[in-house]
């Protein structure tokens, strides 16, 4: 009896342990099962707090592992800025992430959590980073492989910092340089953006074949989500007003802001952010049907769509004003995931509320956790959550700066080449006896790069690791020539010295969004156009302008030998100076039209009233090899003036 009585207690405890083994198995958790099972699985387990975290993204400032455990926070990113320390070494970011990511992984089901950030040219927030063209540099380089490997190297680099999720690209469709952002668009052209988005395979990877239209793909651990930005019509506001109100009709918004976004979506990208601006009135980021009947049911989108930076909070006027109707707007429109940044309590609250009493349905929530659910087990974030060490050499890799170097080469318009017909100025001897470089953008590596670089405005100076066009020119011509620098040359010195030829660089500050808009009327950073008076008329000159969109420069014209766009180029200045003396050619091409006069603006290829200085695809070519120019022209041109000015010494001697 008593050995019986123990062959079921046997029984019974194997049966327990049966029953405990079958109960933790979590198809969620099989990375053998299909994607879809997997959602359903994890969704239907799901609390409402759980799928509302998900549905919450927040800055780095107010994250911790207590937070994402507790509130079960779907995403983390760092806003311009934002760093775990100044300075950060790769392993000080993948450590700040991986906290993060311990506490999303100590939650009840244990979902991982992504990390996001702008890098929108490069890495562009963290020091030391390859800091590439911006976007209006790329345009002009009209090469999409080109564009395609930035996108390889800028993952490699964003990996190396423990980060699976970039916020790029920006495929705005520049219409108005007066906006602050019009360096961030590729081109005025949507079919040049359109090309462009082969960066979006650099960056998540080429897509299996018979990849699902609409799904988004992320092919490993090097590489990251991608997003394009921002839906829609962000680059046609009125009067380039940031975050302003685009006026066209349905036909106008199709076929110039809407193109990229079908080839962003054919290409898997994971997500699309909604533009803080206006369509016709109607706030993008509360208007339902260009977000769900559009994007979603239309284009097929499945992957998910985030807000911008505190966007929802600005459908309302003042910002903020009635943030619980801001929740159900934007909800309500198709929003998936909101990025708060810093008030998320208030936003879970307000969102909480919102659906038990039924004023968002239960059926929005689900769709929206479905769809990051769905970019999430795609990217392998399940498997793989945690960021990687082995990804730290990549950062700032010698590679990826030669890969920078030659998009500068490319990106570079040459839009006047000398004052005679037949007697091109450049490219340049690297032989002188003396040259004069000059500007404030000369050796300015945080001008040079422009904003979003290391801020969120980006900033002057030695602000990363880089090389300035001047120390680019230092490298680059001969031992026996002597180069005098001087920001801003005056008159006694122009006349002290016997200068073959000057180089000016000259632009515009660093600037982001509403604070570029419209600034200094697109002219010169003073004293850029003084420089030009005092150097120009006295010595052959080139004239280097390092802006974030065309500038005034058709009074100085005349006066200028040469004249370069050079964009925003980033960290890698040597590639100005391969060009500019001719160890490669000039092959840049304008991706947007060069003004006048602001008062023409707006002013697009295409428009019946077109009068530029520059058209649009406009650029002059040199071919790589022996400068154009020799010195001993520049000499005769000085020595005929002091000859001059000597036989008028002579004269008034003799008189006296």
């Amino acid at each position: 009896m008593e050995r019986h009585f123990t062959s079921w207690i046997y029984f019974l405890l194997l049966l327990c342990w049966a029953t405990i083994g079958e109960a933790e198995y979590m198809i969620y958790k099989d990375a053998n099962r299909t994607i879809n099972a997997r959602i359903d699985d994890l969704l239907k387990r799901m609390t409402l707090a759980e799928k509302i975290g998900q549905m919450t993204q927040i800055e780095r400032e107010v994250a911790s592992a207590d937070v994402m455990k507790n509130y079960f926070i779907g995403s983390v990113l760092s806003g311009g800025g934002s760093v775990p320390a100044p300075q950060a070494s790769p392993k000080d970011w993948v450590d700040m992430v991986n906290e993060f990511q311990n506490g999303s992984l100590s939650s009840r089901l244990g979902i991982p959590m992504i990390y996001g950030i702008d890098a929108v040219h490069g890495n562009n927030n963290v020091y030391k980073a390859t800091i590439f063209p911006h976007n209006i540099g790329l345009g002009a380089t009209r090469d999409p492989a080109l564009v395609k490997k930035i996108g390889e190297a800028t993952a490699l680099e964003v990996r190396a910092t423990g980060i699976q999720y970039a916020f790029a690209p920006c495929i705005a469709v520049c219409r108005d340089p007066r906006w602050g952002r019009c360096y961030e668009s590729y081109s005025e052209d949507h079919a040049i953006v359109q090309n462009m988005t082969e960066i979006i395979l650099g960056l998540q990877g080429d897509l299996p074949v018979n990849w699902s239209k609409g799904a988004p793909y992320v092919g490993g651990k090097d590489k990251v989500a991608a997003c394009a930005k921002h839906f829609v019509g962000d680059g046609g506001t009125h009067d380039g007003i940031n975050e302003n109100n685009t006026i066209i009709d349905m036909h106008g918004l199709l076929s110039i802001h809407m193109p990229a976004y079908y080839n962003s979506i054919i290409k898997g990208v994971s997500t699309v952010m909604v533009s803080y601006s206006s369509w016709n009135g109607v706030k993008m980021h509360a208007n339902y049907n260009m977000i769900t009947g559009y994007l979603k049911n239309t284009l097929k989108f499945r992957g998910f769509v985030i807000s911008d930076w505190q966007g929802i909070d600005r459908i309302t006027s003042p910002a903020g004003a009635n943030y619980t109707y801001s929740v159900q707007a934007s909800i309500n429109a198709g929003i998936d995931m909101v990025m708060v940044p810093y008030n998320y309590t208030t936003y879970i609250d307000d969102l909480t509320y919102l659906v038990n009493k039924s004023v968002i349905p239960m059926s929005r929530i689900d769709d929206a956790v479905r769809r990051i659910l769905r970019v999430k087990f795609t990217m392998g974030l399940f498997e793989n959550p945690y960021g990687d060490l082995s990804f730290a050499d990549q950062l700032g890799k010698k590679e990826h700066r030669e890969l920078a170097r030659e998009a500068v080469r490319k990106s570079l318009v040459l839009l006047k080449n000398g004052n005679e017909t037949n007697k091109p100025f450049l490219p340049l001897p690297k032989k002188a006896k003396r040259i004069l470089v000059a500007g404030t953008h000369a050796d300015n590596l945080g001008y040079q790069c422009g904003g979003w670089t290391i801020q969120w405005q980006g900033d002057s100076g030695n602000i990363t690791v880089g090389t300035t066009i001047l120390e680019a020119i230092k490298s680059t011509v001969d031992q026996s020539t002597t180069i005098v620098h001087s920001p801003t040359p005056n008159s006694d010195l122009m006349k002290s010295n016997n200068f073959d030829f000057a180089i000016l660089i000259l632009g515009e500050p660093p600037y982001t969004e509403t604070a570029g808009d419209d600034l200094n009327d697109l002219t010169l950073l003073d004293p850029g156009p003084q420089t030009i008076q005092t150097v120009c008329p006295v010595t052959k000159c080139v004239v280097i302008v390092v802006s974030g969109r065309p500038v005034v420069m058709e009074p100085y014209l005349s006066d200028i030998e040469a004249l370069v766009a050079a964009w925003l180029p980033g960290s890698e200045g040597q590639g100005v100076a391969d060009v500019l003396f001719g160890d490669y050619g000039f092959s840049g091409r304008l991706s947007r039209t060069w003004f006048k006069r602001v008062d023409q603006l707006p002013m697009n290829y295409g428009d019946e009233k077109y009068d530029p200085l520059f058209p649009f695809d406009f650029g002059l070519t040199t071919k790589p090899g022996q400068a154009s120019y020799t010195v001993s022209g520049a000499r005769r041109k000085v020595d005929l003036r002091v000859m001059l000015s000597l036989l008028v010494t002579l004269v008034v001697v003799f008189l006296v």
